[in-house]
């Protein structure tokens, strides 16, 4: 066992110089020299580990969204309301940001955004965490606790959708960062998706939908 673990250590330390250099210069743009010079070991060692560099993005990908996916199931086994379980959600990916934003810049516009490359190859992967946001909305539903004329599966991408624009503000920028800002930030994405979610008293169904 003893000697096995420098291995795992030079793995671990290769895919850790990897997010600070797809986050500095971008995927497309760096080669797998720059991630060995970044871990600072031989280049020829990187191979050892892994077949490119697209696998580097790949492990870092899975091995986060991995987390994410566990992360939702135990909120969703969790007797709470559905407002708290979105929250909780939320909070989560927040503080993913918060505590490691090179990996989540990696994550956000290497893969999620990436449509056309890396995106589309994970596409099944990424579907995993809408459907299980979709499943606790539906849930809802049934329960009358959300109206029924928006469906689970459009609840879950608006939910993401305001999750991913945060994230990519901050990425980039565009919005202001700090505690106070991803306290916040928790909040209103939860608000924004509830407020338009929640049944009102009295409300009726749309027409063409059942209750």
């Amino acid at each position: 066992m003893a000697r096995s673990e420098p291995a795992v250590d030079k793995r671990r330390v290769i895919l850790d110089a990897a997010v600070r250099v797809f986050a500095r210069q971008g995927f497309h743009t760096c080669r797998v020299s720059d991630i060995a010079d970044e871990a600072g070991v031989a280049y020829g060692l990187v191979y050892h580990y892994f077949t490119s560099k697209d696998e580097i993005l790949d492990t870092l990908f899975l091995e986060r969204w991995d987390v994410l996916l566990h992360a939702i199931q135990e909120v969703d086994g969790q007797e709470i309301p559905v407002r708290e379980k979105l929250f909780a959600i939320a909070s989560f990916i927040v503080d993913s940001y918060r505590h490691d934003p090179e990996l989540m810049k990696v994550i956000i516009v290497e893969v999620t955004r990436a449509a056309n490359t890396f995106g589309r190859t994970h596409l099944p992967k990424i579907r995993e965490a809408y459907d299980q946001i979709a499943t606790i909305v539906e849930r809802a539903q049934r329960e009358g606790v959300l109206r029924s004329d928006v469906t689970p599966d459009f609840a879950a991408l608006a939910f993401y959708g305001a999750v991913e624009q945060v994230l990519t503000g901050w990425i980039f920028a565009l919005l202001p960062t700090g505690e106070r800002e991803y306290e916040e930030a928790k909040y209103l994405i939860v608000e924004t998706i509830c407020g338009g979610l929640e049944r009102k008293e009295g409300q009726r169904p749309a027409a063409g939908r059942a209750d």
